[in-house]
C-alpha cells in the first residue's frame, strides 16, 4: 500500500481533506465520484501542482510528498492529454523521456517496448495536431510511461474517445500496467472504466473528512 495522509485544499467557498487514503501498490485503483466532487484536485496534489505543505505521501518508505516535482517519478494522463502539438508521437515521448534523464541505451530497449505494445508504427513521425484521438491516447500513455514511473496517475484518461474506441483502450491500459508492472491511480466517474479496469475501488465521499 502506500498511503496518504493530511491531504488539504482550501478554496473560497469549501475545503477539500483527506485525513488518510491507502493506494494499492499493484494493478489500478479506481477513485471514483460526480464530476465536481475534487477527483482532480486530489491527483494534481499528489502530483505536485497544488501545494500542501502538511501532505504525506509514503510509497516503499519514501515520502513522494517530500520530493520536487521532477523527482516524484509520476507517470501523468490527463484528459486532455496535453502533448506538444507541433511534434510528432515520436518527439512527444523522447522529449519526455530526456526530461527525465534517461540515458540513451534505456531509452531505445523501453522506446521498443512501447511503440511495439501500443501499436504505434504507422504514426511515430505524425505532427501531434494531427493525431486522431486514439492516436493521441496511445502517445499521451507512452509518454507517461518512457521512464518506468513508481506510479501512474490517469484523470479521466477515455473521455474524449469515441465510445468505439474506449474499450480499445481500456484493455491497452489493463496490458500495460500488468506487463510494466507499474500502479496506476485511475480517476473516473465512468461506470465501464470501474467495471473493467478497476483491482481496487475507493468512492470520494468515501475518503473525504467532513
Amino acid at each position: 500500500m502506500s498511503i496518504v495522509e493530511n491531504l488539504e485544499v482550501k478554496r473560497e467557498d469549501y475545503t477539500l481533506k483527506v485525513s488518510k487514503w491507502e493506494i494499492l501498490d499493484e494493478g489500478i485503483h479506481v477513485l471514483s465520484g460526480p464530476s465536481g466532487s475534487g477527483k482532480t484536485t486530489i491527483l494534481r496534489v499528489l502530483m505536485g501542482l497544488e501545494k500542501d505543505a502538511k501532505l504525506s505521501w509514503k510509497f516503499l518508505g519514501e515520502n513522494l510528498a517530500e520530493l520536487p516535482v521532477e523527482k516524484r517519478r509520476l507517470g501523468v494522463v490527463f484528459q486532455t492529454w496535453d502533448l506538444f502539438p507541433h511534434m510528432t508521437a515520436m518527439e512527444n515521448v523522447e522529449f519526455a523521456a530526456r526530461a527525465r534523464k534517461l540515458d540513451e541505451t534505456t531509452l531505445k530497449k523501453r522506446w521498443e517496448w512501447i511503440r511495439e505494445i501500443l501499436k504505434m508504427e504507422s504514426f511515430l513521425d505524425t505532427p501531434a495536431r494531427v493525431l486522431s484521438g486514439g492516436e493521441k491516447q496511445r502517445t499521451a500513455l507512452a509518454r507517461a510511461l518512457i521512464a518506468k514511473p513508481r506510479i501512474l496517475l490517469l484523470d479521466e484518461p477515455f473521455t474524449a474517445l469515441d465510445e468505439s474506441l474506449r474499450d480499445a483502450a481500456r484493455d491497452l491500459l489493463k496490458q500495460v500496467v500488468e506487463m510494466d508492472k507499474v500502479p496506476a491511480v485511475l480517476v473516473t466517474h465512468d461506470s465501464r472504466d470501474i467495471e473493467k479496469l478497476a483491482t481496487a475501488q475507493t468512492k470520494i465521499d468515501e475518503i473525504l473528512t467532513k
